[in-house]
């Protein structure tokens, strides 16, 4: 019996923790059209709101939500800053000047990596069955990049033969995409043991040390069964445009995932939206799916009311996403529709 295809839209969720509220927002999200949901799982959570993670995953599900789950700051952003490096003040990254940085962990630090599994089992507990990776990256630019703390100058001078040095030379970038393929080659693969399914997004900037420019990086990993992009315009175009540079990055994304065998996820930004753009959010929908996505997914709900990063006016961007989900959904079941038709109509 020929299943029908499958259409994943959803949003990112970090609102609250009261589970009378939060469900009415999950009803809220599947009112919009929308199918899942990503919940982040922060340090604070492993510390506060164990049993709470628990039955929020629950009753998301329980309504008929597939949930991911994010690991929401805990390698130090995005998201709320965990307090790792505050425990382990010597397992931060540090800048090619010498300078720590203020919460952001090395890659490469086996204590990290530690806490890392931890935080996997955490998911699991809570009964989490996907664990979205969201925008891994190295801190800095060309000019003062990380992390050049004492493991990774050693793990360097093994790799290379020789000192790292403090300029940006390809050896560098090499060593830095190495370091975050090295730690998503083993957070995923421990993720797997514990039956959890990965996925992950990323940025565009190439000084992150990985982007869609060398994704392939990561989806060469065979436990990552999943991989995204986050073609955010709001600040590199307006209007039409946004069109294209949604479409063009997201079929970047397919094409590449296609090429491995994974599957994908792509996001439509829907925060920050400044007031008479918010259709924009419906055109970027537009384009990804016509690029080919097919898992679909906001940030955030409620176009990140809770956040100083929110839409300027949250109930009109909010009205946006929900309708940009309506016609992704309309135009998904019209296709199917017309293979049914096609096939069975005489």
């Amino acid at each position: 019996m020929a299943e029908l295809s499958k259409l994943r839209l959803g949003v990112a969720y970090h609102s609250n923790r009261i589970l009378h509220h939060m469900r009415e927002d999950m009803l809220n999200i599947i009112n919009g059209n929308m199918n899942t949901v990503v919940h982040m799982y922060t340090h604070n959570d492993m510390m506060r709101h164990k049993n709470v993670m628990r039955d929020i995953v629950s009753l998301s599900e329980d309504l008929g939500l597939e949930v991911w789950v994010d690991n929401w700051g805990i390698d130090g952003g995005p998201g709320d800053k965990g307090y790792f490096v505050s425990i382990n003040p010597t397992e931060r990254m540090i800048f090619s000047d010498g300078t720590p940085h203020p919460f952001k962990p090395c890659y490469n630090s086996e204590v990290f990596f530690e806490f890392t599994k931890t935080w996997i089992e955490h998911v699991r507990e809570a009964g989490g069955k996907t664990i979205f990776w969201d925008e891994p990256h190295l801190a800095g630019d060309a000019s003062n990049f990380t992390c050049c703390c004492p493991t990774c100058q050693k793990l360097f001078a093994e790799r290379f033969g020789k000192p790292m040095p403090t300029q940006l030379t390809p050896e560098v970038v090499e060593f830095r995409t190495w370091s975050i393929e090295n730690y998503f080659r083993r957070a995923t693969a421990y993720a797997r043991e514990c039956g959890i399914i990965n996925t992950v997004c990323v940025m565009f900037s190439p000084s992150h040390g990985i982007s869609l420019d060398n994704l392939d990086r990561l989806a060469s990993i065979d436990t990552l069964e999943n991989i995204g992009c986050d073609p955010y315009w709001l600040g590199s175009c307006s209007g039409h445009e946004v069109y294209q540079y949604v479409y063009d990055r997201t079929k970047k994304n397919i094409d590449l995932c296609e090429k491995y065998h994974k599957d994908h996820n792509v996001w439509i930004q829907c925060y920050g939206t400044p007031h008479g753009r918010e259709d924009e959010i419906i055109l970027a929908a537009e384009a990804a799916y016509d690029a080919g996505a097919r898992t679909i997914i906001g940030w955030s709900y409620r176009s990140g009311e809770s956040n100083d990063y929110r839409a300027e006016k949250p109930d009109f961007a909010w009205q946006a996403t929900c309708e940009a989900m309506r016609r992704l959904r309309n135009r998904h079941m019209d296709e199917e529709l017309a293979v049914a038709r096609a096939k069975y109509r005489k």
